[in-house]
């Protein structure tokens, strides 16, 4: 197997990476060709998956565009991935030029294409921690030197959560990530979830299964087990929601008033977003 020039070094690239297989849904080319056959594994069962990237990351612009309109601009992303165009710097500088980012992921090539990205960025930084270590993240020297804790920051944590087994105890990491946060900041968060998506709960978990096989497990959870995770947080309307529904631009193609179910990419509606406030 050929080893791409921008491969950092002591990488397996005979692994596949969540992170690098969400690149390629994203029709990104920082991904390796065992990620592209487990992406296409499981676009054999679901094979709206890019849609539903796609719905993620068009939530997250729309959350960091809300957080900043809020007074927000600090933002702490946990499992930010490999860096793509829109990324949350860009977004919230459009708005706020003196917007202040640390990215978290324990991918080392998303955190080596991070790190390249964001050379000589003063006001941006990326770390390599993991979500189930919240006092590494909070106590590194990235979050310590960018962000002030004492004034609201917004946690994103986008499309990462579902990657945490009960067993990693994801809800008591959210719960020490919100408590080390100042009162008015603001959860950013979006879920995988069998609801919504237009296929069988059997059927998609062909896809589950992939993930599984890679050793990466994906946990599919329901609207009120993801509720759970805003425990300490008011939900800001319109609640948890299925992406596109959350503060759209405008209204999804052919949405009246009364429709109840817009005609837009049915997998978009797969899986839930939201955002939430610290009281």
């Amino acid at each position: 197997m050929e080893r791409p020039d921008w491969a950092p070094p002591g990488i397996d690239i005979s692994v596949p990476s969540v992170s690098r297989i969400y690149d390629y849904y994203l029709g990104g080319s920082h991904n390796f060709e065992v990620d592209r056959q487990a992406a296409r594994r499981a676009m054999q069962f679901v094979p709206g998956l890019p849609k539903i990237m796609q719905a993620n990351r068009a939530f997250m612009r729309r959350a960091v565009r809300y957080a900043v309109a809020e007074g927000v601009t600090q933002f702490l992303d946990i499992g930010s991935g490999i860096p793509t165009f829109g990324n949350v710097h860009e977004v919230a500088r459009a708005a706020a030029p003196e917007a202040r980012v640390v990215y978290v992921d324990h991918d080392p090539v998303a955190v080596a294409h991070s790190r390249a990205v964001l050379d000589g960025d003063e006001r941006a930084a990326i770390t390599a921690a993991d979500l189930r270590k919240p006092a590494e993240i909070l106590d590194g020297p990235e979050v310590t030197a960018l962000l002030d804790l004492d004034r609201p920051v917004a946690l994103l944590l986008v499309a990462v959560l579902h990657f945490l087994e009960d067993a990693d105890r994801p809800r008591e990491a959210v719960a020490a990530l919100r408590d080390a946060l100042a009162p008015g900041s603001l959860i950013v968060l979006t879920h995988a979830s069998y609801q919504g998506i237009p296929l069988e709960p059997e059927v998609a978990g062909g896809a589950v299964q992939v993930y599984r096989d890679i050793r990466n497990p994906l946990v599919m959870r329901t609207r009120e087990e993801i509720s759970r995770f805003f425990d300490g947080f008011e939900t800001v309307e319109p609640g948890i929601v299925p992406m596109p529904l959350w503060r759209p631009e405008e209204p999804p193609a052919g949405a009246g008033e009364a429709a109840v179910e817009p005609a837009e990419d049915p997998y978009a509606f797969a899986g839930f977003g939201g955002v939430g406030r610290k009281a």
